[in-house]
């Protein structure tokens, strides 16, 4: 690549091999099939792989390491594997450290710094200006677990930033136990709290105003059916140095908690009372209560109100996000006492022709002591207003095109940073005035070895089944010429509301577009990019829209002669990997090649795990009968059909998976190994010591990266090699 100088490590490699390898692999293992038949809604529904989700069987671990081991054959078998690995280990180790996740609490601004020389991201203090060159280390999870199998979940440091709330999981599982820590002495004081995370729910802390106590969530214990040890999380105060098993009880199921309650609270202001924002599930309803210091609490906001985001101020009003009559959100305030909730709150920012950023509870909305910053997405690139606290003086800041903004962060002295990202600039965080209201780069800015200076991005529209025009972001080499010869890799994901911002492409995809290819992100429906009303037409029984977009941004490409269906290829993991699922069967003949991370796949039991339950105000239910006319239509398990050539697939799971149960992936290849008429191969990937991908050490993620270009590069017959200046 251009500017990179090429380490003696990779100077021997040659050219990756162009001869795909999928009639020379062995045959999958055997896999048997069963009986197993359901009725759903008087529809008697196949389940011939129904053995494959007890993973407790010694005979579904061994197929799963029957699968590992034939597609670790194939893929070490490609030439030019190790090369591979070998260029993005360096360029990765060559980048400088990151900074992310920062808040100022007291007279430091604490935050996540990431060094590629070790497995997982530390927490670091910075001085009050948030000097990067004042980076002290707090809490390094590689001195306790070398291996990189320790993850930080989350922080939260008190008000006085003295002390620090940590949630710490292991082998990627999201399944927190909470320390506590004294920042001046980096010293453990207090006992540990189990149960405070889990991938359904999440976890959160909210620190007394003194500093010396904390709210935070718990889920129930071994004395709770094991059914039910994934759900209720509650509401609990607790003293430090006291113990966790006499903390009281302060938010309960009893008092409207759903069953699939996600609780986030919040005291970034540092007052006396804190704010509870509870979440039923994962589709976007939401129940908002401040908590008194006294153990009592007052509801300020019911699911009829639509208050989709919220924080308390410092002068201890609620600022919240309503989509109630806006769907693009509008911005509204209720004051101390809270008298008549946020029904008779006032409005301070109208709705307006863009939406307004609610998919992060603590950074949706940043208040300083005098001014209100409010995040906004365009069809997938960001915006940032500031107002005054009754929503007045409003301005835009300077931001990039085609950029995003997250992580807005009050400083004390009323400036405010936040993080800059796009696709061919690494990101970096800018600070905004709060006297002359301009904005300038700080020296909290990543370096990497990895440019793109030869490259550029083009922002075009495809047009989907229903006429709807779908936002792609091409990037693609300077001067590259539409004759369809190029490799293409399109992403994408549609669900939960979530956007699909621009961000640094790194060293993954600079391979990628040196080997001749070009990249692709589809903000398709599903997501927010558009608002709410983006989000409402890719959920529940519309879901069907998101595929449609999906297929219409491919077939673009190839219309346009970016490429063909012989040089197209996919990507996409989690509610990705659903459509990864849905697109490779409804049209199989799309794309030569299909790369698939934790995705899920049976939507007729999915609801019947933990997450899935959680998942259902998204995708809807089996036993609501037009949610489940829509779930069987597409579920990607039941429509694999037996003779039909399906592209080469590469899915990876991980065994400790929380979020989507690793038997999705098992019982999908299980169904596309048998059903496939085609001599690619269909390969399962399995990590015993991973989950969702979240906490996954450095080192597994560049497996992981290196696995699916060389899947890619050998499916699509591609060359590459390390580029040198």
């Amino acid at each position: 690549m251009k500017s990179s100088i090429r380490s003696s490590a990779v100077l021997g490699f040659a050219l990756i091999a162009t001869v795909a390898l999928a009639a020379s692999i062995p045959s999958p293992p055997e896999t048997a099939r069963g009986t197993a038949v359901d009725t759903v809604q008087g529809v008697k529904i196949a389940d011939p792989y129904r053995w494959l989700e007890n993973w407790d069987d010694p005979k579904v671990q061994a197929w799963s390491d029957a699968q590992n081991t034939r597609t670790r054959g194939y893929l070490d078998a490609i030439a030019g594997r190790d090369a591979v690995k070998a260029e993005l280990t360096r360029l990765i180790s060559a980048t400088s450290p990151s900074f992310a996740g920062l808040e100022a609490r007291g007279k430091a601004v604490f935050g996540y710094y990431s060094d590629p020389k070790f497995q997982q991201p530390m927490i670091v203090t910075l001085n009050a200006d948030a000097d990067p060159d004042s980076r002290k280390i707090l809490i390094d999870p590689n001195a306790v677990d070398a291996s990189g199998h320790t993850a930080i979940d989350w922080f939260v440091a008190s008000p006085d930033g003295s002390r620090i709330a940590v949630s710490l999981s292991k082998n990627g599982s999201e399944d927190g136990t909470l320390y506590v820590y004294d920042v001046a002495s980096g010293k453990e004081i207090d006992t540990p709290i189990p149960r405070v995370q889990y991938p359904t729910a999440g976890g959160s802390v909210a620190w007394a105003k003194d500093s010396k106590a904390f709210w935070y969530t718990r889920f129930p214990g071994d004395d709770t059916p094991e059914a039910d040890r994934h759900f209720f999380q509650q509401v609990y105060f607790h003293m430090v140095g006291s113990d966790a098993k006499n903390d009281k009880l302060v938010l309960a199921t009893k008092d409207g908690l759903p069953r699939t309650a996600e609780v986030f609270l919040d005291n970034t202001s540092g007052l006396s009372d804190v704010l509870a924002s509870v979440q039923l599930g994962d589709g976007g309803e939401w129940q908002h209560f401040v908590l008194r210091e006294n153990g009592n609490f007052v509801q300020v906001a019911k699911y009829e109100d639509k208050i989709v985001a919220a924080t308390l101020g410092t002068d201890a009003a609620v600022y919240g996000i309503s989509r109630k009559d806006a769907l693009n959100g509008k911005v509204m305030k209720l004051s101390a006492p809270y008298t008549g909730g946020f029904a008779a709150a006032k409005v301070i920012v109208p709705e307006s022709a863009v939406a307004i950023v609610s998919d992060d509870q603590t950074h949706s909305l940043t208040l300083t002591g005098k001014r209100l910053f409010v995040r906004d997405i365009v069809g997938g690139p960001s915006q940032l207003r500031v107002f005054d606290h009754d929503g007045g003086h409003g301005a835009n800041l300077q931001i990039p095109d085609i950029a995003a903004v997250d992580n807005v962060v009050a400083l004390k002295t009323g400036d405010v940073i936040y993080g800059v990202s796009s696709y061919l600039r690494p990101r970096y965080y800018a600070k905004w005035a709060a006297k002359s209201g301009q904005s300038t780069e700080t020296k909290m800015a990543v370096t990497s070895p990895v440019k793109f200076d030869d490259c550029e991005v083009a922002r075009v529209f495809a047009t989907s089944k229903d006429g709807t025009k779908v936002p792609l972001n091409i990037i693609r080499k300077k001067g590259t010429k539409l004759d369809g010869s190029h490799p293409t890799l399109l992403y994408g994901y549609g669900g939960y509301g979530v956007n699909m911002t621009p961000g640094f492409l790194g060293a993954m995809r600079r391979l990628w577009i040196d080997a001749g290819g070009v990249y692709v992100v589809a903000n398709i429906r599903g997501g927010g990019e558009y608002g709410e009303k983006w989000h409402q037409q890719g959920m529940l029984t519309a879901k069907q829209n998101v595929f449609d977009d999906f297929d219409a941004a491919a077939e673009y490409l190839i219309s346009q002669h970016y490429t063909t269906h012989d040089r197209l290829a996919l990507l996409g993991g989690s509610n990705g990997g659903l459509l990864m699922g849905a697109t490779l069967t409804q049209h199989p003949d799309l794309a030569k090649a299909v790369v698939s991370f934790v995705g899920i796949y049976d939507m007729v039991r999915v609801e019947l795990d933990p997450n899935g339950s959680f998942n259902t105000t998204e995708f809807g239910t089996v036993k609501d009968p037009a949610q489940f006319k829509a779930l069987y239509a597409y579920s990607p398990y039941h429509h694999v059909a037996k003779g039909t050539a399906y592209p080469a697939v590469l899915m990876s799971t991980g065994a400790t998976d929380g979020r989507v149960n690793p038997m999705h992936s098992r019982k999908m290849m299980a169904a596309l190994q048998a059903a496939t008429s085609s001599d690619r191969p269909i390969l399962l990937r399995t990590n015993r010591t991973a989950g969702h991908g979240i906490g996954s050490s450095l080192s597994a993620r560049i497996e992981e990266q290196a696995d699916t270009l060389t899947f890619l590069f050998d499916q699509l017959g591609m060359t590459w090699s390390p580029v040198h200046s």
